[in-house]
């Protein structure tokens, strides 16, 4: 049975994508089986992944509007070792065109059941709002790991987020939780930032990652070559501290 996760934060440019498409290429590099569902319209996950938005014949949009099975869409990204259910502009009119049809909310995770067999882990890239294509994502999850950036302002994003995961818990899964907060970008010569991961860690507690995700230019190039860290650089720092992201969450699963 698949492990799903939604990568969330409601506060835009916190590594969300860069998060999601390196631990994929983690997980594939330790030997999970691996789906990456690209739920942005700005299909960033997608372009990261080595697939090219633009030549996909079908996406999660017609995944989400019952068109084609998640089985049909989705396509092998070989470069990164894992399955990139891959999304383009056209994933932004499904917000409107979802509005009034039955189990909306839903949509995904009837069609995720039928490949969970297939799979280990289901990353999905959650846009930065709270939106229809957001809350597709949050229903069909087990958990939600929240890449944060230690600076004040995202202490107070991560409020925000911990409320619309309560919401959800009790009105729409009961199985959603926080598995997981990831400090990512950063630079412990800051010293808000180091302050700020000790109040993480105090507040908290065990979930906070044990693994910190450093800043890195190799990560900050990779997506202009269409591909996450660990395949472009695999011996940078930020690629090495993503394996170890990845087999720290095989850990955390295994205990769960």
């Amino acid at each position: 049975m698949a492990k799903i996760f939604c990568v969330a934060n409601q506060k835009g440019g916190v590594g969300k994508t860069t998060t999601t498409v390196n631990l994929a290429a983690g997980l594939a590099k330790v030997g999970q089986r691996v789906l990456m569902i690209d739920l942005d319209p700005q299909g960033n996950a997608t372009m990261g992944s080595g697939v090219d938005k633009r030549q996909l014949e079908m996406t999660v949009y017609d995944v989400l509007l019952e068109s084609a099975s998640v089985a049909e869409a989705r396509v092998r990204s070989d470069k990164c070792g894992y399955d990139v259910l891959g999304a383009n502009r056209e994933l932004a009119g499904a917000e409107v065109e979802l509005v009034d049809v039955e189990r909306r909310e839903k949509r995904l995770k009837l069609a995720l059941a039928e490949v969970d067999s297939q799979y280990d882990f289901v990353l999905i890239d959650c846009p930065p709002s709270l939106s229809m294509l957001t809350l597709n994502g949050l229903c069909c999850a087990h958990g939600v790991i929240v890449p944060m950036q230690c600076e004040y302002f995202a202490l107070e994003g991560l409020t925000d987020l911990v409320n619309t995961i309560k919401q959800v818990h009790a009105n729409l899964n009961k199985d959603l939780q926080i598995i997981g907060l990831l400090r990512v970008m950063f630079d412990p010569r800051i010293t808000l930032q180091q302050q700020v991961s000790d109040q993480l860690k105090e507040h908290f507690a065990d979930k906070v990652f044990n693994t910190v995700i450093p800043r890195n230019v190799r990560l900050a190039e990779a997506p202009s070559y269409g591909l996450p860290g660990v395949v472009f650089d695999p011996s940078s720092r930020g690629a090495q501290a993503f394996i170890t992201f990845a087999e720290e969450m095989v850990d955390r699963i295994k205990a769960m």
